[in-house]
């Protein structure tokens, strides 16, 4: 699963990436800071990993994984070349998902004064802002492939007629100043052929309201505003302080604990942005496990057991015979997977089983 960080400049985009990637924090305080992205991969937090492994003696726990792209601060203009113009663009293009990072807060951890690109904090501007920009550089995107499809799709193939029509359909939404992944369209082939084209606003968005340290539970009135939005618009929004996050990252996992104890908060931003990410994406995490290693792989919702096995390799799906599948709580309960097996526990299923979020699954393939 990729992410790409984005929002204006000085909103504590890069301090949450460097806290989450356990980087370096930045130093910079001015805009454009961060020219070429950033790119961290962050294990997943996940419990039931050490569920499993206390019951499956193994070598190694591999969790899931998220990549980050910290993306360059974005300003008013940018789809017209303003700041770093479109140097953005590719970089977002390419990630499933948009974590826009929202400044919330006033002042800094310590009453540290940090100056906002626009001169005052208002997160409903800035949202508004970058959806606009990304708003244009779609339009702009679709402006361009309107000719050649209508010229393409002329000639009857079907891919062609799908996507000249998917451009037909979007293109006044955009124009409207409504994000692409508003439209619905029953047509699966035009739904590819739009998915095929990276729009920006396509992508579903993440809220991460960088919140002051008087307000970690993100209960202020811009908050409020920020929650809302997201709400009316089918997003996620999560309340996160980026400058302890920053401190959370440098401490022994013991003081870890100790700090969030102290601070009211039961666990670091990643476990809070994971469950929200995985949440807005549809996605699910079912498991291997064995001597050798434990691991969480990521599917999304709805994916049949030959489709999970093509996460893990293509040889697998292609190959499939049939899975052998149990659940966490029977693991738990039985103690084994011999004593899952031995009390009726273990399901064999086949090419039509749709695999759900826990299952510990078992591929039998043959190529």
């Amino acid at each position: 699963m990729d992410a790409g960080i984005v929002g204006l400049p000085n909103v504590g985009k890069s301090t949450l990436f460097n806290a989450l990637t356990k980087g370096n924090i930045l130093a910079a305080n001015y805009p454009f800071a961060t020219i070429e992205p950033n790119v961290g991969v962050v294990p997943i937090p996940d419990p039931r990993l050490d569920v499993i492994a206390g019951f499956i003696p193994t070598q190694r726990i591999v969790p899931a994984a998220l990549r980050l792209v910290d993306i360059a601060g974005i300003v008013k203009g940018a789809s017209q070349g303003e700041g770093l113009g479109n140097k953005f663009l590719s970089h977002i293009r390419e990630v499933d998902a948009i974590v826009q990072v929202v400044r919330c807060f006033t002042r800094a951890v310590g009453g540290e004064e940090i100056i906002h690109v626009s001169g005052t904090v208002d997160p409903m501007r800035d949202i508004d802002v970058i959806a606009t920009e990304l708003m244009l550089a779609d339009l702009e995107t679709v402006d361009s492939a309107l000719s050649k499809a209508e010229r393409l799709a002329k000639g009857g193939e079907r891919e062609a007629v799908a996507r000249f029509e998917a451009l037909k359909k979007v293109r006044p939404v955009l124009a409207a100043g409504r994000p692409a992944r508003s439209l619905v369209i029953d047509d699966a082939e035009q739904r590819r052929q739009l998915k095929h084209l990276g729009l920006l606003t396509g992508k579903k968005t993440l809220y991460v309201m960088n919140v002051g340290e008087d307000d970690l539970h993100g209960e202020g009135e811009m908050c409020r505003l920020v929650r809302e939005h997201a709400a009316a618009e089918g997003s996620e929004a999560v309340p996160v302080c980026a400058k302890i996050e920053s401190e959370l990252a440098r401490l022994s996992d013991a003081d870890r604990g100790e700090m969030l104890e102290g601070l009211g908060l039961k666990e670091p931003a990643l476990s809070t942005l994971a469950r929200a990410a995985y949440h807005l994406l549809g996605l699910r995490s079912f498991y291997t496990a064995g001597p050798k290693e434990v691991r969480a792989w990521t599917i999304p919702a709805g994916a049949t057991a030959p489709q999970a096995a093509g996460v893990i390799h293509t040889d697998f799906e292609r190959g499939f015979i049939r899975v052998e599948v149990f659940c966490i709580d029977d693991l738990v309960r039985f103690k084994s997977e011999k004593a899952i097996k031995e009390a009726g526990r273990l399901r064999v299923e086949g090419r039509d089983y749709v695999v759900q979020d826990g299952d510990v699954c078992h591929f039998l393939f043959n190529v």
